[in-house]
């Protein structure tokens, strides 16, 4: 009973995401009930097992993995603003899925995971770079000037697509949707699990680089080693989800504030309450994108920018109130 009482806040997250799973399950085109699977329904399993069940999974694994890698990103930046989106990781994951696209036409979908991953550690890389470089540190100017970056890395990508007339196959990796999403073309998002495992195991190391990297070294930490090794792990987790769903706005940013507001900076212990967090936030937009004008459905990119952005500000406004 005391566990119970200790953990409360996460065993209400994972209820929560048992019950609005089983709605989710529920929502779509073709009603399906309880009767109908159990009666064995051919037609009623096949959208289940092919269709719905595969965009749940989807939905649970991008939320966990762009929270916690916004998480790990901050905790390296040294900055709460900091994440994907305002380092130019996801930027950087859409630059190389368009260039796999215009010189490899036959690519498969691992093989533009992998380009993702690439181009997203070198565009992350080097925005670490910069901030390293600023002298002027202010905790909302490193990501304007992520932002920025960004935004060179975002219209060299539409450049080429405008170029190589890959504007409406580029448009899927620009903006997020789990409407496409079936069994066979989500399965790299199970690439997050062993990353997530990875930083929980050395949460420890990432926490003394976060501080500095004096201290680290003081303390016997491989400042270099750690710190790239984080990175690394931030981009595969946003690659992983820019590839299969598109890009998805905001989470990564306001989910692991939410969580240091009310739980602290200790990494270890966020990362679990982050990845719950996330994966509620992200199914409650999909479920609200998918019912507000229901048979059809909002994108999740957009339906996650409105809230996000509105949300963002707001923790603009907190920071400069508690500065």
């Amino acid at each position: 009973m005391r566990l119970l009482l200790k953990y409360k806040w996460r065993v209400l997250g994972i209820v929560l995401i048992l019950a609005l799973s089983l709605v989710s399950l529920s929502i779509g085109v073709k009603s399906i009930s309880l009767s109908d699977l159990f009666s064995q329904d051919d037609l009623s399993i096949k959208v289940m097992l092919v269709g719905r069940i595969p965009r749940l999974v989807a939905v649970l694994l991008s939320g966990i993995a762009l929270s916690v890698g916004g998480l790990l990103m901050q905790q390296l930046a040294r900055n709460k603003y900091v994440s994907p989106q305002t380092g130019a990781t996801i930027d950087g994951a859409q630059l190389g899925v368009i260039i796999a696209m215009v010189f490899i036409p036959s690519i498969s979908l691992k093989e533009k995971a992998l380009m993702a991953f690439l181009f997203a550690t070198i565009s992350t890389l080097i925005f670490m770079y910069i901030v390293q470089k600023i002298k002027f540190k202010d905790i909302i100017f490193v990501p304007l000037v992520g932002m920025m970056f960004g935004g060179v890395i975002s219209s060299t990508t539409q450049f080429i697509a405008y170029k190589y007339d890959l504007v409406q196959n580029a448009s899927d990796w620009l903006q997020g949707d789990f409407s496409l999403i079936l069994k066979g073309n989500y399965e790299t998002l199970f690439l997050c699990l062993p990353c997530i495992i990875i930083a929980y195991i050395y949460a420890h190391h990432f926490n003394i680089v976060g501080m500095g990297e004096s201290f680290a070294k003081n303390l016997g930490v491989n400042y270099n080693v750690v710190l790239y090794t984080g990175l690394i792990i931030v981009s595969l987790l946003t690659a992983s989800v820019v590839v299969t769903v598109g890009t998805i706005p905001f989470v990564g940013l306001i989910v692991p504030n939410i969580i240091s507001i009310y739980k602290g900076d200790q990494l270890r212990t966020n990362l679990i309450d982050t990845s719950i967090v996330g994966a509620l936030f992200l199914l409650v937009c999909d479920l609200f994108g998918r019912l507000v004008i229901f048979p059809y459905e909002i994108p999740i990119g957009l339906t996650v920018g409105i809230i996000g952005s509105a949300m963002f500000i707001a923790l603009i406004l907190r920071g400069k109130k508690h500065a």
